[in-house]
């Protein structure tokens, strides 16, 4: 796919010889598994190549393609909101405004919620980022990224392990 400078001041739509960036998009819980009836936390890392960025979920310019991040469940599995991250405000060459955007790594947080009543030993979330990417001059088309996030489901009074420190940060003291 062909770049496209949407932030053209002619009419005439600018090509370019660059390519869209490899954007890394990984999908983590807190825990190995979770409990009938219990909420876990869940995370989708972006990972955005030295030299881009996107738009913000809510960006300023009335031109520029948000940042969204869905995410598609079983029946009965709850998805609570996406908390996106603050997003940089920068000024770049091909717009007059300041623009907010992502850059480097970001993550998107949110919480699933598996019934009490939830008969299967797993399930499948499937989460699918929509976006812009730009350099500093150019801006690509906009992209859906998708990525399959498998948990399996125990009972209540099962044990689960916390994992993915990296992502939901290490155990707390109490």
């Amino acid at each position: 796919m062909l770049p496209v400078n949407f932030y053209a001041t002619t009419t005439t739509t600018t090509i370019a010889a660059q390519s869209p960036p490899n954007i890394g998009l990984s999908g983590f819980y807190a825990t190995d598994r979770v409990q009938r009836g219990r909420t876990v936390q869940a995370a989708v890392v972006v990972d955005i190549p030295q030299g881009y960025h996107v738009n913000a979920n809510k960006p300023l310019g009335k031109y520029a393609v948000p940042t969204v991040l869905r995410i598609d469940a079983p029946g009965g599995v709850r998805i609570g909101p996406i908390l996106y991250p603050r997003a940089s405000v920068r000024k770049f060459s091909f717009s007059s405004e300041s623009l907010a955007v992502y850059e480097g790594r970001i993550v998107l947080r949110f919480n699933v919620t598996v019934p009490a009543s939830f008969n299967q030993g797993g399930t499948e979330l499937r989460a699918r980022l929509r976006y812009q990417s730009c350099t500093d001059d150019t801006c690509f088309q906009p992209e859906t990224r998708e990525v399959s996030m498998p948990i399996g489901i125990v009972g209540a009074n099962e044990s689960v392990k916390r994992i993915n420190g990296h992502v939901f940060g290490g155990r707390r003291k109490q």
